[in-house]
């Protein structure tokens, strides 16, 4: 019985790991397309990073504001205070893994840290950086 379950887990946890590889592998694919560039996980990394002017009371912002600089821990709002769970799917494979839920965060996200919505460029190159991790 100890088998069948255990059989039965390693299953589950392949396809969710394939699934959110499908997800990120396809908007990174689309991305690309329309900058017709590979993208940067250092470029990705550099953005991830990199602090930006906002409104007060949250003057200075990067995605580290909520998400925290180690991506396989969790982050928390700088807002409402809630538990953002870790972004790296390497710890947390549902994270990535739904095409409409990423391209969501992705345009709130960039429109609260940067400003503005991210070009697909920033995009991909975003993407390419959280897959490693």
């Amino acid at each position: 019985m100890k088998t069948i379950t255990f059989i039965t887990l390693f299953i589950i946890a392949s396809f969710n790991a394939m699934a959110e590889n499908t997800a990120i592998k396809q908007l990174i694919r689309e991305y690309q397309l329309d900058t017709k560039s590979a993208g940067s996980a250092e470029k990705g990394r550099l953005l991830w990073n990199k602090k930006f002017t906002g409104k007060p009371p949250f003057t200075e912002r990067s995605c580290q504001t909520c998400h925290n600089s180690n991506l396989k821990q969790q982050g928390q709002h700088i807002r409402t205070k809630k538990t953002i769970e870790a972004l790296a799917p390497s710890v947390n494979p549902k994270s990535l893994s739904d095409l409409k839920k990423i391209k969501k965060w992705l345009k709130r996200n960039c429109k609260w840290t940067i400003g503005r919505e991210c070009t697909a460029d920033e995009k991909n190159h975003l993407l390419t950086f959280l897959k490693q991790q």
